[in-house]
């Protein structure tokens, strides 16, 4: 979180004092909210919101998000080549994009992106079962990138409900949002589009909007890729309606779900 806090402020501001002034507010949020029981997400959104008050920049990861989109998508066309277009082909090149990571260097991405995807948790066979009689979904998307990754399986889905792509209401890290989704040029391809009504990673609730609280109260199914919602809702108690998809890239997450580092999963709780 110290070194996010870094990041955030590089990424912000050239001005070495401003920067300076945005990682001392950034720490200081860790030190005043930072415990065991805290939600890691909720802290990293107040050190985001922090450096954007200090700074005065809504973006930091912009560039960052641009080059991600611009290097995902001629990627993607190399990776749909080897996969099914079937239920578990989309599923496993959903679960790809998600090695989309901005903390790694851009060639270990471009290397991860080329590897075949293995779920070490794979209840993909009962989240299909359950699929047959859903009328309504809500996909919670993740990074900016991984839009290209989630199409095949978003058409896929759609053949059996009601499908609704969530992304954030404004920007925070590389977390996809609507203006992404139309930089990337696929708003026809997404379809159905509602924000979380959050600029957080994940979803904090005690921040939603209302109307994405009643959906996601509503919704048969959530299938909910990356981290940053496997920290957030599996807070919530196990109802087996929420479908995880992701990849564990941090020893924390890893050990949270019971398998190795950089380990796909795909499951339902």
């Amino acid at each position: 979180m110290q070194r996010l806090a870094h990041q955030a402020a590089d990424l912000a501001t050239d001005h070495e004092s401003v920067r300076a002034k945005a990682v001392e507010k950034g720490l200081e949020v860790i030190s005043d909210h930072f415990s065991l029981k805290a939600v890691t997400i909720v802290i990293a959104a107040k050190i985001h919101d922090v450096v954007k008050e200090i700074t005065g920049n809504p973006d930091p990861y912009r560039e960052m998000k641009d080059r991600e989109i611009a290097m995902a998508r001629e990627l993607f066309h190399e990776a749909a080549q080897n996969h099914g277009d079937g239920f578990r082909g989309s599923l496993k090149l959903a679960a790809l994009g998600n090695a989309i990571d901005f903390f790694k260097p851009l060639e270990s991405v471009k290397s991860d992106l080329k590897k075949q995807v293995e779920f070490v948790i794979d209840d993909s066979e009962k989240f299909e079962a359950k699929l047959k009689s859903a009328k309504k979904m809500l996909y919670l998307a993740d990074n900016a990138g991984e839009v290209f990754f989630d199409l095949p399986l978003l058409k896929y889905l759609r053949k059996f409900a009601r499908v609704v792509y969530v992304v954030k209401a404004a920007p925070v890290q590389n977390d996809i949002t609507a203006d992404d989704v139309k930089r990337a040029g696929v708003e026809a391809e997404v379809g159905e589009m509602m924000t979380t009504g959050t600029a957080t990673p994940g979803i904090d609730f005690t921040v939603a909007s209302e109307e994405f609280k009643r959906e996601f109260a509503a919704a048969d199914l959530v299938f909910a890729k990356g981290m940053g919602y496997w920290e957030t809702l599996s807070e919530l108690p196990a109802e087996g309606r929420v479908f995880y998809c992701l990849k564990a890239k941090c020893r924390p997450v890893a050990a949270s779900l019971g398998v190795p580092l950089d380990s796909y999963v795909a499951m339902l709780r």
